[in-house]
């Protein structure tokens, strides 16, 4: 039977909360097998919009694939969702806890996949272990593991590092599970574990989508390659100005400056131009932007940019 591509589409979603517009109407979509970053300041709508493709809260939503399934729904067994809150038993052990999970989705004869799970995430040596007597990083870890445990094909990990002690553990199980086929939609306020894993990456502000691309064409797009300058003597001239990155006009006393480059060639432009001026150098450095410079220069930004690819 040939595989039937599944599309994950959200259009036009919106939540108030009393005075609050949590979402403006947000629209995305997420593809099969993708990792795909969502990202926003505390605020944005991240959390609103998980609950509501998890199900938990109500909105407008839609799930595509190549033959539709009836009412448009994502269904439950099909997600996998990891929150930010500590939600467990205190009355079970590690291990029944995940027996009961799997229990939830009709599951039985788990133990070898739970087994691996622990593993995994190492929580083997607290199989036996009662919920309550976990640390909170060992808690979120079990968490984790819930999410996991029926092999969703979608799995939504909401903030899932903070606290976790070992967080190169669980990005190696994740990434296995993408390169297996699951789709991962990953919230997290570590930008460099988002430039690192997300493929793609929406950035929310007040509710709105802001920003929209592959991970590589933001990183180019918004911040690209910069220039580092620190004068012993002389300014800036004036034609380079237009050039000064978002907080580009560093402290020093205006001898410092973080310059935009399109390309490497600008470079020996623009240090012939500080010379001509009667500039001198203590420190040159040419920086290669993170997604830290792109989200703060998007955040900053009063325009709405999405990408198509």
């Amino acid at each position: 039977m040939a595989h039937c591509h599944v599309t994950h589409e959200i259009r036009n979603v919106k939540k108030r909360y009393k005075d609050l517009q949590a979402l403006k109407g947000v629209s995305l979509t997420v593809e099969e097998g993708e990792f795909f970053g969502l990202l926003g300041p505390n605020g944005a709508g991240k959390t609103t919009l998980i609950s509501i493709l998890a199900g938990l809260a109500r909105g407008r939503r839609q799930h595509r694939r190549a033959r539709p399934r009836r009412g448009g729904r994502l269904p439950r067994r099909a997600l996998g969702v990891v929150p930010q809150e500590l939600v467990f038993d205190p009355f079970f052990t590690v291990r029944e806890t995940l027996r009961i999970q799997s229990g939830y989705y009709g599951l039985r004869n788990n133990d070898a996949w739970i087994d691996e799970i622990m593993a995994n995430l190492d929580l083997t040596d607290k199989a036996d272990a009662n919920m309550r007597a976990l640390s909170g990083g060992m808690k979120r870890r079990v968490l984790v593991a819930q999410a996991l445990v029926h092999r969703p094909p979608v799995i939504v990990l909401d903030e899932p590092t903070a606290g976790v002690e070992l967080r190169q553990t669980l990005w190696k199980f994740i990434s296995r599970l993408n390169r297996e086929g699951h789709t991962i939609v990953l919230t997290t306020h570590y930008l460099e574990e988002a430039e690192s894993l997300c493929d793609r990456i929406a950035m929310l502000r007040r509710g709105e989508v802001v920003a929209l691309d592959r991970t590589s064409t933001l990183l180019q797009r918004f911040a690209g390659m910069q220039l580092f300058v620190r004068f012993a003597q002389g300014v800036l001239p004036a034609e380079l100005r237009p050039l000064e990155a978002e907080g580009g006009a560093c402290n020093g006393n205006g001898r410092q400056h973080l310059l935009r480059l399109a390309s490497y060639d600008d470079v020996e432009k623009i240090l012939a131009q500080c010379r001509a001026a009667g500039c001198t150098f203590e420190e040159i450095e040419v920086r290669k932007a993170d997604l830290e410079d792109v989200f703060v220069q998007v955040m900053n930004g009063p325009e709405v940019i999405e990408g198509l690819a």
